[in-house]
């Protein structure tokens, strides 16, 4: 190293064939609707600045905001539409979507998987009420309160079934294709939001699978199972239908008006509280 008259440091070293200097590179990232629940709350309302020093794939920037992979349905950069695999360059104008009904522009590539045929979903360990509740409404629901977070990438990816989590780290497992964050924490407030994200009202089948495991409810002759009945039901009750997979028996008990509540309620959670978005290119 030589000092200058000046006193200031010239970074020279010997050997080098000429001053190496860094730079730090920025873009600006802007989210949209319920993309900013992700993030700092001070973030909310503007653009996020993310800086760093060699270019990698919009996919890892967006998740090094906080928004899982999941989440995301159209990116932009630039006003261009592109997928995760975009190597994000200095200075470049990041505008990422969650899931829309309908877009102001055209073409774009939407980098979300094609939509599977049929909804189906696994639930994370914190979900166990939700997942009975979904079950009741008839949708087909996996859930195991000790699975591994590797076996619930594994069953959603095999078995083609939308992931619903809290957890956002989960979200962010890069073999995961289909996932969704569930907001609300209340069990009867995560059926609406369910309900009404992936517009399932009108398909609704209630009383048709087992709430304690998921199998398919067919009727039985009460002849055929009286001998596992209580006295009283055996006595006032001659309609059942039991699991064709763990064979439990159900019937229309004291607990029937409170399950018919949840039932009204999921019906009636349309997509009436999803607003239809335009597509900023800034």
């Amino acid at each position: 190293m030589r000092q200058a008259r000046d006193g200031l440091v010239l970074d020279l070293a010997c050997g080098m064939l000429g001053e190496v200097l860094l730079m730090t590179r920025q873009a600006s990232l802007r989210f949209y609707a319920e993309l900013r629940d992700f993030l700092p709350e001070d973030l909310r309302s503007g653009e996020v600045i993310r800086s760093f020093d060699v270019p990698g794939s919009v996919k890892d920037l967006i998740e090094a905001c906080g928004v899982p992979h999941t989440e995301v349905d159209l990116i932009l950069a630039n006003s261009r539409s592109v997928d995760f695999t975009y190597l994000v360059e200095d200075g470049d104008r990041i505008s990422v979507y969650p899931r829309f009904e309908s877009f102001d522009i055209f073409p774009i590539v939407q980098v979300r998987p094609e939509p599977l045929r049929e909804v189906r979903f696994v639930t994370d360990n914190h979900l166990g009420r939700l997942a009975r509740f979904l079950r009741l409404l008839g949708v087909d629901t996996r859930y195991e309160p000790d699975w591994s977070d590797a076996e619930l990438v594994r069953i959603s990816t095999s078995e083609r079934r939308i992931l619903l989590t809290r957890d956002v780290q989960l979200l962010k497992i890069r073999s995961l294709t289909h996932g969704y964050y569930v907001r609300a924490t209340d069990p009867r407030e995560q059926l609406t939001e369910v309900v009404r994200r992936f517009h399932l009202s009108a398909g609704l089948t209630p009383f048709s699978r087992c709430m304690a495991c998921n199998g398919v409810l067919a009727p039985v002759a009460k002849e055929d199972i009286a001998h596992r009945l209580p006295p009283e039901t055996r006595a006032h009750v001659d309609d059942f239908v039991v699991c064709t997979t763990c064979d439990k028996v159900y019937w229309e008990g004291a607990h029937h008006p409170e399950l018919l509540r949840i039932v009204a309620s999921g019906r009636q959670a349309d997509s009436s509280g999803e607003k239809h978005s335009t597509v900023d290119p800034s």
